[in-house]
C-alpha cells in the first residue's frame, strides 16, 4: 500500500456514479488517504463511504453549481476528482474552482468542448501554480498513454488511429454516458487531417481495427473524441490522427447513428433519445418495449418466426412509427444499405433485444501508429488486454474508466507539486509508470497494454 504523508484529503464530485465509485474503490484499496465523498444524491454516497473503516471517507451533499458551497468543499484539498458528467456542463464550475483556491483538479473528461475550453485556462493555472489534470479515464486517458507508448522508437509518425469499442452492458447504462453517445454519434467532429485540425462529420468515416482476442478486425467510425485534439501537440508532425469507436453487437452503431442525427436535425429532442435508450436499454420486460414499437410485427420476433424478406417489412414497419424509434430503425437500415450489417445481423439483434437476451461482453482499446524508422515504414500497435466475465478492468465501461482515474490519481498525488497548468495525459505521464499505477490499483499484468508484433501490426495496414 502506498503511504501518502498526511494530512492528505481527496475531494470526489459525483462519487455517486458508478464510474467515479470504482475510481474511490480501486484508488482507495491502492492508499490511505481520507476520501471526502460529495454529490447531490447522498443515499448512494452514504453506502459506499460505509464500505470503508470508520473515518476513512465523509460524506457531503454538493450541488456542483453552487459555487459557495463549491470553493468550500474543495479548499485545502490534496487533489479533486471530477467524476460527474456531462463534462461540457460540469468542467467548467469545478475547474475554474480549483484554480481560484490553488488544489489540484483531475478529471476524465471525454467532451471536446471541455476540453478545448480547459487547456485555454492552461496560463492561468499555471499562473496560479495549480496542477490540473484532465482526460484521466480510459479514452481519453489510457488511449493517451498508449500512443505514446506505441509510438516509442517510431521516428517519424505519420498517422494515429485510436480506437475504442464498447459492448453490450444492458440493463444498467447511465443518462450522462448516453447523453455523451448522442453528443459524439452525429455532427461535427473536431479532428486532425493533413497536418492540420479539421472538421469532419462524426461517424461517416470508418477504419478497421483489432480491438479484442482472436476475433479478427472490428469496424469502427471516427468520433469526436479529445485525443484528436490533445495529441497534435505531441506530434505536431503527424499526417493524420484521429478517434474511431464502435457499439457491440454492431447495429447498435446504427440506432446511435440514426438517433443522433435525428437530435442535430431537431427531429427529436436530445432528452426525447436519451429517454428512449434508458427505456430501450434497462426495461426489464423488453417484449413489452418491442411490442410498443412493432405493433402486431413484434409477434414474429416472439416466435423467431421470421424469414430475411419479412424483417424489411417488420422495418419498415417501424420506421413508420412516430418518435425515436422511426430514427432508430432509419439508422440500423442505412446499415444494410452500406453493408455495414447484413440483413442477418439485424435480425439477430432484433430478436435477441425483443427476448432481452444480452451479447458476450466485446470490449477494448487499441491504438496504432505508422510511420518510419530508419527510412523504412512501421506500424506498432498497442492493444488493451482480456475483456468481460472474469477480467478486471474490462468488466465494463465503468470498470475501466473508473479503474484508469484511480491509477491516474496515484500518478497525479505525486506529480502534482511540480507541475502547473493544464495537463492532459500525454503531457505528464511515463507509460511504463501508468502501467505500474494500474498494477497498483488492482489491475492484473495480464490486462494491461500490450505490443502486438510487427509482422501482425504490418498485415493491418
Amino acid at each position: 500500500m502506498a503511504s501518502f504523508s498526511s494530512p492528505k484529503r481527496i475531494v470526489f464530485i459525483g462519487a455517486a456514479g458508478e464510474m467515479c465509485r470504482i475510481a474511490v474503490e480501486r484508488f482507495a484499496a491502492a492508499t490511505d488517504v481520507s476520501l471526502v465523498l460529495t454529490d447531490i444524491n447522498v443515499a448512494p454516497i452514504e453506502l459506499l463511504a460505509a464500505k470503508f473503516p470508520a473515518g476513512r471517507a465523509t460524506t457531503l451533499k454538493l450541488d456542483l453549481y453552487d459555487r459557495s458551497a463549491l470553493l468550500a468543499i474543495t479548499k485545502g484539498a490534496s487533489l479533486v476528482v471530477l467524476g460527474a458528467g456531462p463534462y461540457a456542463k460540469t468542467s467548467e464550475p469545478v475547474l475554474t474552482a480549483c484554480i481560484e483556491n490553488k488544489v489540484p483538479y483531475l478529471d476524465f473528461d471525454d467532451d471536446v468542448e471541455s476540453t478545448t475550453a480547459a487547456l485555454a485556462l492552461h496560463e492561468k493555472a499555471k499562473t496560479a501554480g495549480v496542477s490540473c489534470f484532465i482526460g484521466c479515464g480510459a479514452s481519453p486517458g489510457m488511449t493517451n498513454v498508449m500512443a505514446v507508448d506505441a509510438a516509442k522508437g517510431i521516428e517519424k509518425v505519420d498517422t494515429i488511429d485510436v480506437c475504442w469499442l464498447v459492448g453490450d452492458e444492458r440493463p444498467g447504462i447511465g443518462k450522462a454516458v448516453l447523453e455523451h453517445l448522442m453528443h459524439v454519434a452525429a455532427g461535427p467532429c473536431l479532428t486532425w487531417v493533413n497536418g492540420k485540425a479539421t472538421v469532419n462529420e462524426s461517424w461517416v468515416e470508418t477504419a478497421y481495427a483489432p480491438m479484442y482476442g482472436d476475433h479478427g478486425e472490428t469496424l469502427l467510425h471516427e468520433t469526436a473524441h479529445p485525443e484528436p485534439v490533445t495529441l497534435p501537440r505531441l506530434f505536431p508532425d503527424a499526417n493524420r490522427i484521429r478517434c474511431l469507436g464502435g457499439l457491440h453487437p454492431a447495429p447498435f452503431n446504427g440506432v446511435a447513428r440514426g438517433l443522433g442525427s435525428a437530435v442535430r436535425r431537431q427531429q427529436i429532442t436530445l432528452e426525447e433519445a436519451v429517454d428512449f435508450l434508458l427505456n430501450l436499454i434497462n426495461n426489464p420486460n423488453p417484449i413489452n418495449g418491442w411490442q410498443a414499437a412493432l405493433g402486431e410485427a413484434s409477434g414474429y420476433l416472439r416466435g423467431g418466426e421470421v424469414t430475411l424478406n419479412e424483417l424489411w417489412q417488420i422495418l419498415a414497419h417501424t420506421s413508420s412509427a412516430l418518435g425515436p424509434w422511426r430514427y432508430a430503425t432509419y439508422g440500423m437500415l442505412d446499415q444494410i444499405r452500406t453493408g455495414e450489417c447484413t440483413t442477418g445481423d439485424v435480425l439477430s439483434f432484433l430478436l435477441d433485444s425483443a427476448r432481452g437476451k444480452i451479447a458476450p461482453y466485446r470490449a477494448g482499446l487499441t491504438v496504432r501508429v505508422a510511420g518510419t524508422r530508419n527510412g523504412m515504414p512501421v506500424v506498432q500497435i498497442k492493444r488493451s488486454g482480456t475483456c468481460g466475465e472474469g477480467s478486471v478492468l474490462f468488466k465494463n465501461m465503468a470498470a475501466i474508466t473508473g479503474g484508469a482515474c484511480a491509477a491516474f490519481m496515484v500518478l497525479a498525488l505525486e506529480h502534482e507539486s511540480k507541475l502547473s497548468g493544464v495537463f492532459a495525459p500525454e503531457d505528464w505521464v511515463d507509460p511504463q509508470a501508468f502501467y505500474k499505477a494500474l498494477g497498483r490499483v488492482g489491475v492484473p499484468h495480464n490486462e494491461l497494454a500490450h505490443l502486438l508484433e510487427d509482422s501482425e501490426a504490418k498485415s493491418h495496414l
